[in-house]
């Protein structure tokens, strides 16, 4: 006992330097990572594709950028914050009608296998479709190309949802719809009780993945619908034969769509069975 009391101060100091190093480990892997795919850019844009802008000179106009994010001259003279921004807006659009559309229809299939059966092969035919064939059909019923776009990103974003939910209603173990019959519970109390807190999981997995669908969907809609957008910007961007500012927008897309990931990873972990 005598011996296991002494020992504890090394045992406390071993904790700390394994905390410390697992956090030291957790920044330098990524900085590492960050680090080789620069190396390789860099080795692309100065020898095999020279047009190609170098990560210093993208990183440059990247900061010019963000210097000065919401200037407005005009309306095909924007900064990139305004641009973001209005890509950010008709992504939550989309993403949150499509999920108010993915999670009670969801709900609704994964608690009948009938159901399930009966709507699968139509989820299945859907699912794969670009987003690009969505954007006709939305310009068609709305006849406006913003409308359009939200359309293409609710319903391209829609399906992680619903197939996450239907599955997470469905497989919800038998001792629990037991307990719930044991206790006469009537099917709105069924749902909000047991088929809800089980399948949150689920869902929020199927958020994770919806989000990131819709925030790839808008580039494409919005090179389509032209404009305003981030996608706006790539193609403007690209008819000047300003690569670097096509890659500053990629760099800047993609960091907002890691963002957005980390968001929906924490709020999946904080609901997690």
């Amino acid at each position: 006992m005598a011996t296991k009391t002494l020992m504890l101060p090394f045992y406390s100091k071993a904790k700390n330097i394994k905390k410390v190093w697992t956090i030291a480990e957790g920044l330098i892997l990524p900085f590492l990572g960050v680090l080789i795919f620069i190396l390789i850019w860099y080795l692309i844009s100065s020898s095999i594709a020279k047009q190609l802008p170098s990560p210093m000179s993208a990183f440059n106009t990247l900061y010019e950028l963000i210097k000065n994010p919401f200037y407005d001259n005009g309306p095909n003279d924007k900064g990139i914050g305004w641009q973001l921004f209005y890509s950010l807006k008709r992504v939550f659009l989309g993403f949150f009608i499509g999920s108010f559309i993915a999670i009670p229809l969801g709900i609704f299939i994964g608690l009948s296998k009938k159901l399930s059966i009966m709507f699968n092969p139509i989820v299945q035919v859907l699912r794969p479709v670009s987003p690009l064939a969505w954007f006709p059909i939305g310009l068609a019923i709305f006849q406006a190309s913003n409308e359009a776009s939200i359309f293409t990103i609710a319903i391209t974003s829609l399906w992680p949802t619903l197939i996450n939910t239907v599955y997470g209603v469905s497989s919800i173990p038998e001792d629990y719809k037991s307990v719930a019959k044991v206790f006469g519970f009537s099917k709105y109390t069924y749902i909000r009780y047991v088929a809800l807190p089980y399948a949150l999981s689920f869902m929020f997995t199927g958020l994770k993945i919806s989000i990131g669908i819709a925030w790839m969907v808008i580039v494409a809609s919005e090179m389509l619908a032209g404009g305003t957008g981030i996608g706006f910007y790539i193609w403007d961007s690209w008819n000047s034969l300003n690569l670097n500012k096509v890659i500053s927008a990629i760099l800047a897309i993609g960091i907002i769509g890691y963002i957005l990931d980390r968001i929906f990873e924490k709020l999946q972990r904080r609901f997690a069975v």
